[in-house]
């Protein structure tokens, strides 16, 4: 099994919001638990893996392994207050179109800590502009913009762990 569909696989067991997923294919396993494994208690989601002993796995087996954040809010809960602000704020937010993470990892707002926000709000961006960056194991996707506007929030904090279909961004599309 390769990297892709390990990562493909976390993005099924995300959506189904299962609790706990195994699978053993040869001397290959598998094990994914989510913050809904253990009958309410939050838990981290982690993945173990066990590779054959003839299987080589240097650097690569750290891209099998979900880093666990420290002391982060679940995303569901960090966006929340952000949405109601806005709300409170603004009014109302369905007028804003969302831009949201097509993939489970780390959220970067810039290419590096020296560079500048690939947007901020009240930056004007159209339809295949780079808006973030998604850091899945070891890789960075850009992201890309799905619709125009104009950036009126932001609401994943730098270097924070966004899950798959999470909004990063709410748009203006005026």
């Amino acid at each position: 099994m390769d990297a892709k569909e390990i990562q493909e696989l976390l993005k099924l067991v995300s959506r189904l919001e299962l609790s706990e997923f195994k699978m053993k294919d040869g001397e290959f396993e598998l094990q994914i638990r989510t913050k809904y494994f253990g009958k309410g208690q939050f838990v981290v989601p982690s993945i173990q893996a066990t590779l054959p002993q003839s299987v080589s796995v240097s650097a690569n087996s750290a891209s099998l392994e979900t880093p666990a954040p420290v002391a982060a809010p679940t995303p569901a809960s960090a966006a929340e207050p952000a949405l109601s602000k806005t709300s409170a704020a603004a009014g109302d937010d369905s007028r804003y179109k969302a831009v949201k993470s097509p993939i489970v990892g780390t959220f970067y707002r810039s290419a590096g800590p020296d560079k500048p926000a690939f947007v901020k709000v009240g930056d004007t961006i159209s339809i295949g502009s780079v808006v973030c960056i998604v850091e899945a194991m070891k890789l960075f996707n850009e992201i890309e913009a799905d619709i125009s506007g104009t950036v009126v929030k932001v609401l994943v904090e730098d270097a924070q762990p966004v899950e798959y279909d999470q909004v990063l961004f709410l748009v203006d599309p005026k």
